[in-house]
């Protein structure tokens, strides 16, 4: 249920993209120095524009150091980290494992099931540290699954319990900020779960399972329908950024909200068009 927020690469700036993919780096080796290879393995970019949202918003202090990895063995790269990054990367365990849960009630898929006892361990280290927002996160995850079995085609409820879990993490403090951070999250979140609902939809329908659009799907104008409530829900998320004093990072953050969640949406949407020409 990842991987929407992106960059458009191809409108980036060299040296926008080289700070971009140093937080990335960044966000990669504490995922390894924290929880190991199973939880570097569980690295997003969603997570990666959390760490560059926060750490651009309060201006922590960065740690930069040069360093090597298994993609790139003989060459140093520069990596970015903050106390952000490392939240980032505890996020980022917990719905690495929550999504192994999901993939193994839907599918039975074993790997994910191996997988997901491998981030117990980690998970544990993440909640040790988050205990109260795991907590209410913990419980929004239940409510999701009980919807899903319960097949709720609201899509308003769904995408608005996934909404608030995704608000509960960008809100990371009690703040003047709070309540911009949850309804950049919130929004954020509802866009996530309709865009992977809507890549899915053809493969739930195989595999008989569960997806909120099964019923607006029957809808001739399903796929413009779609584009609007996605337009609708990110002007919403942009509109929210925009009031937040953010200076360093913000012409990256933008390529992110205005630009790479719609290359994302439209490699979606072609994908679906090409399986609907070939019947």
């Amino acid at each position: 249920m990842f991987g929407y927020i992106i960059i458009n690469k191809g409108e980036m700036k060299f040296r926008e993209f080289d700070v971009y993919h140093s937080y990335y780096c960044g966000l990669c080796q504490t995922l390894k120095d924290k929880y190991g290879l199973a939880g570097q393995a569980a690295l997003t970019y969603d997570m990666t524009f959390l760490v560059m949202l926060l750490t651009s918003l309060y201006e922590p202090e960065i740690m930069e150091e040069k360093r090597s990895c298994l993609i790139h063995p003989f060459e140093k790269h520069l990596i970015r980290r903050s106390s952000y990054t490392e939240y980032g990367a505890d996020m980022n365990v917990l719905f690495a494992e929550y999504k192994c849960k999901d993939d193994w009630t839907d599918d039975r898929k074993l790997w994910k099931l191996a997988y997901g006892k491998l981030l117990k361990g980690a998970c544990r280290k993440a909640e040790s540290d988050n205990q109260e927002k795991i907590r209410r996160i913990d419980n929004l995850m239940h409510k999701l699954s009980i919807e899903e079995k319960k097949n709720n085609q609201n899509i308003d409820e769904m995408a608005g319990i996934f909404g608030e879990i995704m608000g509960e993490i960008f809100a990371v403090r009690k703040d003047e900020w709070e309540e911009s951070l949850r309804i950049i999250g919130t929004y954020l979140g509802k866009y996530i779960y309709l865009l992977d609902a809507y890549e899915d939809i053809e493969e739930d329908f195989q595999r008989k399972r569960y997806n909120p659009l099964k019923k607006a799907c029957e809808n001739p104008d399903f796929d413009e329908e779609i584009k609007t409530i996605l337009t609708m829900m990110m002007a919403t998320c942009s509109r929210e950024f925009e009031k937040l004093p953010i200076i360093d990072n913000v012409e990256i953050l933008r390529n992110i909200l205005y630009s790479g969640v719609w290359y994302r949406y439209e490699a979606v949407r072609d994908a679906r068009e090409k399986r609907k020409a070939q019947g």
